[in-house]
Order: C-alpha cells, then structure tokens, then sequence
C-alpha cells in the first residue's frame, strides 16, 4: 500500500490517482514519439502530438517464456504483471503503427516451471505458432540457452526469426562474449551493478570485512567474482571473509548460512539471491538478529522489506534502474498510474524497465514500420527512449541498455527519502546513490554478428 500519510499534501484519494494516471497516459504518447524519432518531451512532461487511433489490425503476440509455477511462482507473477501493464498502455494508445495500419500487443503467457529444460520446449511452441518476440529474464542460465536456441531457429528457418528481449537476465557474458543479434537486454549486468554497490560500499568505511553468498549458477558466480575483482579497485583493504554457493530455488533455511557469516565477523554480506532465496535469506537474518550489512542487488524485491522489518533498517542496501522513491512530478506520476492499475497490497512491485521494454519495442516497430524481428532488431539498435523521468538508450554494440542506476537504503515508511512503502510493509527505500545513465555505461567485449 502506499500510506497517505508519506505525502504532505495529506490523503491520497482515488481522483488524484485517476488524474495522475491520464498524466502518465499523456506523458506515454509524447515518449513513444520522442523514441520514434517525431517529437520529445518538454519539461513539463506534456506531450506533442496526438494519440493513435484504436487499434484494428492483428494483435503482435508477445510470448513470455517464464516459471510460473514452482520455487519462483511469485516472481513470474510479478513479470506478468508488470509487462501486462505495459502491454495495455501501448494498447490504450492505439497500438503499434505500422505500414498497413494500427496493431494491439497481445502478451502470451508460457510457463517454463523455472526449468531451462522446459522453457526450450515453450520456446518450440512459440516457434510453431509463429510468434516472433519471447521475454524472459528470471535466471540467467536459462537465458543463455534460449539465446543459442534462437540463433540456430533464426538461422534455420529465416522465414520464422524471432528476437529474445531481456528484462532480468544480468550475467554479463550475454552482451559481452555470448552477445547475440537477436538479444536486447533491458536491465543493467551484474557488472554494473556491482560497480554502482561498490561505490557505496567504498564511503563505508565502517566495512572492513565481506563475506559473498550466492546462488549456485552463472548469475551467483558472476557477482561473486565481480565482487571480489571491482572491491579489489575501490576498496582493497577489505577482506572477503567467506565465497559461498547454495544451490538456487532448494534451500528452505538460511540459519545455517547465517550462523557462518556470525563467525566469519563479516561487517557486509554481498549477494546476488533474488526470489525466495533472498526472502528466506533475510527471514533467517531476522531470526537470528544478524547485525550485518547486506549489499544486495534485489533487496527491495518481492516480500524482503517485509520478511526483513525493522531489522533491515539502515542494513538492507539494493540496486535497481529505478524505484516508488526515486522522486520526481513524473516518476510519482507513473508509479500512481500503475497503482491503480494494480492497488492489491502484494502487487505493489513495479518494475519500470519492464513497461520501458514493452514501449521500446512499440517505438521500434513504428520506427521500422513493420513488425518482422529482423527489422525491428535493426530499429532498436541505438534506439533512444525519454519517459519524462528516465531517459536510456540502446547500445548497438551489444544490445545493452544504458540508463540511470540508483542504490538505495531500507528505512521506515514517512523518513526523509522514504514516501512509499513497499508492499504495505511500512518499510521502504530511500536514494543514497543516483547514476545518471552516463556514469553507467560499462566496457563491451562484444564482437556483434549480423545478418
């Protein structure tokens, strides 16, 4: 929930809500031209130009290839429902213009059970039904094997391509030696986030000793090396006091990785652990009264503040593109709109690149005037984006979305910094650290092959 009493100008009625919605809506309009290359936004955040008419052509089906069901259910969840909103603010607009007219998005939900295994054969059948754009991003690992299978189905059959757009996915290999033609990745790498972290980390002078927890796969393997490597630069007096890996999705008790970080005297925990992994991770801290640091990079993610309270005030840092807090006419604005989309206390969690993807892809397809993978790969690559609040840009050496960073510290709801809660936790983030998109752009290794 968001609490009224974290505003100043009092309760928060459902009219204000209403008109800051038909203000995002506007705003929306102006930024899906400025990135189609007709119009910009003005610093007031109103449009110009019209809005498309209704949408009468056949939807552009958009598959999303994610575990809905087992360990990380919750997760997929919140995916859906942050690409659902998405979906339906380009469709409110009219839809996607092409040359024979105005299309809808229509999202198709496929269920991988969190399984690279199974996300293939969902991959299969998208292919089978011809739809030309997957999404997919809560895990790395199965990343990476949708990425191979979409080169070799693009290569075999060039009459049924498809483009494989990441929203979550961070290991950094995937824009850098694994990078792909028919890969777009939304979200800022394990390395940019590390560095981001890193420089907070560096003005603490009060953590002399880190101890690094991750999930046993890629993703975790790649944040405990970046830790180790990017502190080495900005803070080698720290000592990394433990490197560990817990298998991901399958651990229900953390209380045993807890009690060797007590014994290590890690003044930081550094990890990687989304999901349930992070929530259970943080349970256990609660339980044991760990007065411990964590520097995460999903600390403000689904359940944490709250399985966390009062013990993760002043403890609990995270990294993201964006969040409720980060300020701003315009960023209130579309937080509003998507809360009263969705108003229900446990889907308080908006994940802005997600919807940015979703118009991203609008503004290309209008850009290449058709809605082929192959042209619109071409018209994402260096494509710009402004919603008014968070402008990013496409990297055509990689695929790789440059944009803002923030890093923030857990607090109570109604402190400096903190108007918004987190999921009616009472418990939010406030900004300690804002990047501009510039001060996030990392080094390619990416040796891009195009068709």
């Amino acid at each position: 929930m968001i609490r009224a009493s974290t505003f100043s100008s009092g309760a928060i009625t459902m009219a204000k809500w209403q008109r800051a919605a038909a203000t995002l809506a506007a705003m929306m309009v102006a930024a899906a031209a400025y990135a189609a290359g007709e119009t910009a936004v003005n610093p007031a955040g109103k449009p110009v130009g019209n809005p498309a008419s209704k949408a009468t052509g056949a939807p552009i089906q958009l598959a999303l290839i994610e575990g809905m069901s087992g360990p990380f259910a919750n997760a997929g969840a919140a995916v859906e429902r942050n690409l659902r909103y998405g979906v339906e603010q380009v469709n409110a607009r009219g839809g996607v213009t092409l040359a024979d007219g105005a299309h809808p998005f229509e999202l198709v939900v496929l269920d991988s059970k969190g399984s690279a295994e199974e996300a293939l054969t969902q991959l299969r059948a998208a292919a089978d039904r011809r739809i030309g754009y997957v999404m997919q991003g809560n895990s790395s690992a199965v990343a990476a094997a949708l990425i191979g299978a979409i080169d070799k189905q693009n290569s075999r059959e060039p009459g049924n391509r498809e483009l494989f757009l990441n929203y979550s996915a961070d290991d950094p290999a995937l824009t850098n030696a694994n990078c792909s033609f028919w890969h777009f990745r939304f979200d800022a790498h394990a390395g940019m986030r590390m560095d981001a972290l890193a420089d907070v980390i560096q003005r603490d002078k009060a953590v002399k000793q880190v101890y690094l927890l991750n999930q046993d796969y890629s993703f975790g393997h790649d944040v405990s090396s970046l830790a180790r490597s990017t502190l080495a630069v900005k803070r080698p007096d720290i000592a990394v006091v433990g490197d560990e890996f817990h298998p991901i999705g399958r651990v229900k008790d953390f209380a045993p990785y807890l009690a060797k970080i007590r014994a290590s005297g890690a003044d930081a925990v550094v990890t990687g652990n989304w999901g349930n992994d992070l929530t259970l991770l943080v349970k256990a801290a609660r339980e044991q009264g760990l007065d411990t640091k964590f520097y995460t990079f999903y600390g403000n993610s689904l359940g944490a503040p709250a399985a966390l309270g009062d013990a993760g005030v002043g403890h609990v840092i995270a990294v993201a593109d964006w969040h409720p807090n980060a300020g701003g006419a315009a960023s209130d604005a579309w937080y509003a709109a998507f809360r009263t989309r969705f108003p229900a206390a446990q889907d308080d969690y908006p994940v802005l690149r997600m919807a940015s993807m979703i118009e991203t892809l609008a503004a290309a397809m209008k850009r290449a005037g058709s809605a082929d993978p192959t042209a619109v790969a071409r018209a994402l690559e260096g494509i710009r984006f402004d919603n008014g609040f968070h402008p990013s840009w496409m990297r055509a050496d990689d695929h790789q979305l440059i944009q803002p960073l923030y890093v923030m510290e857990m607090d109570k709801a109604g402190k400096p910094g903190v108007r918004f809660d987190n999921e009616g936790s009472g418990y939010g983030f406030r900004t300690v650290l804002a990047l501009p998109s510039e001060r996030t752009v990392p080094p390619t290794v990416c040796r891009m092959k195009r068709p």
